[in-house]
C-alpha cells in the first residue's frame, strides 16, 4: 500500500490541476467586464461614462478576477506538462513555458494599466482627464490585445505542434489549437471579442486532461513510441 501511494498521487495532481484549465476560463469574464467597462471607442462621451458606477464596479470585479486567473493558468501550465509527460520535447517545451510567463506577465501589466484608469479618476461625478484616460485605456488593450494575446498564439502553437507531433492531443484539438492561433495573431487586436477564443481553447484543453484522467503519454503504451521517437 506504501508503494502505490506515491504513484497515485502523481496520477491525482495532473488530473486536479486539469481543473485549473476549466477555472482559467474566468479570465473570459475578466474580459467582458474591462470591454464594457473601459471602451475602444475615443468620444468625450466614454470619458464620461465612466463615472457610471456600473462601468467603475464592473472594472473593479475584473481587476479583482484576473490574479486568480494568473494563479490558475500557472497551474494549467503545470498540468499540461504533466500530461504531455517525460517524452516532451525539449525546445518546444522551453517555448511553451516562456510564452506562457511571459503571457501571465502581461496580462498582470494589462489589469495594472487598467487599474491605473480606475485610479486616476476624481470624486464621483467628475470624469478624469481625458489624456489620463486616453493614455491608461490605450496602455490596457495595447498590452491585453497586442503582446499578451501575440504570447497566448505561441502558448498554444507549440502546445498544439507537441500534441501533433507526440500524439498527447486528439485531431479535433490540434486543429482548434492551430485556428486558435491565426485568430490570436491577426484578429484579436482588430476585432473586439475575438481574444475570447483563448480562454474557450483552455478550457476545452482542461477538459480533456480531466476526461483523460491525467495519464500522458508517459504512462502506460504511450511511453514507448515516445522514446523511441527521442
Amino acid at each position: 500500500m506504501r508503494e502505490n501511494a506515491p504513484g497515485h498521487r502523481a496520477l491525482r495532481t495532473p488530473r486536479a490541476a486539469g481543473l485549473a484549465g476549466v477555472v482559467f476560463a474566468l479570465l473570459a469574464a475578466a474580459m467582458v467586464l474591462v470591454r464594457l467597462a473601459i471602451p475602444e471607442g475615443t468620444e468625450a462621451v466614454t470619458v464620461r461614462g465612466f463615472t457610471d458606477s456600473g462601468r467603475r464596479g464592473a472594472l473593479r470585479a475584473a481587476l479583482a478576477l484576473v490574479p486568480f486567473a494568473g494563479i490558475f493558468f500557472l497551474w494549467f501550465l503545470g498540468a499540461v506538462r504533466a500530461h504531455v509527460g517525460a517524452v516532451e520535447d525539449k525546445f518546444l517545451a522551453t517555448v511553451f513555458l516562456g510564452s506562457g510567463l511571459v503571457f501571465t506577465a502581461t496580462l498582470f501589466g494589462a489589469a495594472a494599466a487598467a487599474g491605473a484608469v480606475l485610479a486616476v479618476a476624481h470624486p464621483p461625478g467628475v470624469p478624469p482627464l481625458s489624456a489620463a484616460w486616453d493614455f491608461g485605456r490605450h496602455l490596457a488593450y495595447t498590452l491585453m490585445t497586442g503582446y499578451a494575446m501575440r504570447m497566448a498564439a505561441v502558448f498554444v502553437s507549440s502546445l498544439s505542434v507537441m500534441g501533433h507531433r507526440l500524439g498527447v492531443l486528439p485531431r479535433p484539438l490540434t486543429i482548434a489549437g492551430f485556428v486558435t492561433v491565426l485568430v490570436l495573431l491577426f484578429v484579436s487586436s482588430n476585432v473586439p471579442w475575438a481574444e475570447l477564443v483563448f480562454p474557450a481553447w483552455s478550457l476545452l484543453i482542461g477538459l480533456h486532461i480531466l476526461g483523460a484522467g491525467g495519464r500522458g503519454p508517459g504512462d502506460g503504451q504511450g511511453a514507448g513510441p515516445g522514446r523511441d521517437a527521442g
